[in-house]
């Protein structure tokens, strides 16, 4: 079975969604080991605030991204290819 890849234009979209998916995976996992530690209901809690924080960082990454590159450009040489 071939997967049906989508078209470029949403790379833009696709990149900062896995991007917040990953980064509020980990950080609420932390955050949330370093509140309550390996408790009967870390995984409820965990779940809880990965979901409060992915609901923010999606958007603000949307946001902040042309930012970034803008800022990332000042910083960077582009590349001599």
């Amino acid at each position: 079975m071939k997967l049906t890849k989508l078209p470029a234009k949403y790379a833009t979209l696709v990149m900062p969604l896995l991007l917040s998916v990953m980064m509020t995976f980990v950080v609420s996992a932390i955050s949330t080991f370093k509140n309550i530690g390996f408790a009967d209901n870390f995984a409820a809690h965990w779940m809880s605030a990965w979901g409060m924080s992915w609901v923010i960082a999606f958007p603000t990454l949307l946001l902040a991204l042309p930012l970034v590159r803008r800022v990332v450009a000042m910083i960077v040489a582009p590349s001599q290819a």
